[in-house]
């Protein structure tokens, strides 16, 4: 039953996108995962252990800084407008918006079911939650962090990229923020499920995610290199500082061009 009624969630708050199939997985993505941590909440209230509470709480400070942010981004940033509006111009039919709007429902809701298979199966509180918590929290502070610093930098120069901060370590921060947010919500589920369909949408739901935000990454280095690249000081940034993840000495992914999502 939860998974039901986490999908109807996920599906009426990412409806978004039939006004603009970005908003799919931008807007709609933010506020699904509020939307999802919220239906959690209410659906298992009489149920709700300490671990469980702050997890549901984490999607939902996640998911409104998320979709507020981009919603605000939307409306105050003039280049950001352009994006969306070159976005926009794409002329994707009915039938595949449909498509688009089914799947990115399913992959919210295959995100969050390692709290949602723990609140179903009545798993107590244990190590592997309070782990997740932990990696999850980071995950969201790194991303607030991220934009916070890429506001204030291209506010002093709005046609230099940025480079400072925790753009020293990585050049995208936020979806590494990304990662470590699910890769501690996936570990949080390691106890918790009970069969094959529950292992298997957790990990769909992982998996998902981690193919987007390499997607999302390869995206930003083709745009950025339209930008950026007769700079010597962008070619030098960009053979130095991991793409996605720090530490790891992957420079680019835009040659791998099944990374579309």
């Amino acid at each position: 039953m939860s998974l039901g009624i986490t999908t109807l969630v996920a599906l009426a708050l990412s409806a978004f996108g039939f006004v603009m199939y970005v908003y799919f997985f931008s807007v709609g993505y933010g506020f699904s995962i509020a939307g999802i941590g919220i239906a959690l909440l209410v659906l298992y209230r009489n149920s709700l252990t300490l671990g469980t509470v702050i997890m549901c709480a984490l999607f939902i400070i996640y998911g409104i800084r998320l979709g507020g942010y981009l919603a605000i981004r939307e409306m105050k940033s003039t280049a950001y407008k352009t994006l969306l509006k070159d976005e926009s111009k794409q002329n994707v039919k009915f039938g595949v918006k449909l498509c688009i709007w089914i799947s990115c429902a399913i992959l919210y809701v295959c995100e969050c079911a390692p709290v949602t298979f723990r609140l179903e199966n009545a798993v107590a509180d244990d190590a592997f939650l309070y782990v997740g918590i932990v990696l999850a929290a980071m995950g969201i502070l790194i991303e607030i962090l991220a934009d916070l610093q890429k506001s204030k930098a291209k506010k002093k120069n709005p046609k230099q990229f940025v480079s400072t901060g925790l753009y020293r370590i990585v050049r995208c921060p936020n979806y590494f923020g990304e990662l470590l947010l699910w890769t501690g919500v996936f570990v949080s589920g390691i106890s918790v499920c009970n069969s094959v369909l529950q292992w298997s949408l957790v990990i769909l739901g992982y998996i998902g995610i981690i193919y987007v935000m390499f997607s999302g990454a390869r995206r930003l280095e083709i745009r950025q290199d339209k930008n950026y690249g007769d700079n010597p000081e962008y070619q030098k940034y960009v053979s130095t500082v991991p793409i996605i993840l720090p530490l790891i000495p992957i420079y680019s992914v835009k040659k791998h061009k099944w990374l579309v999502a």
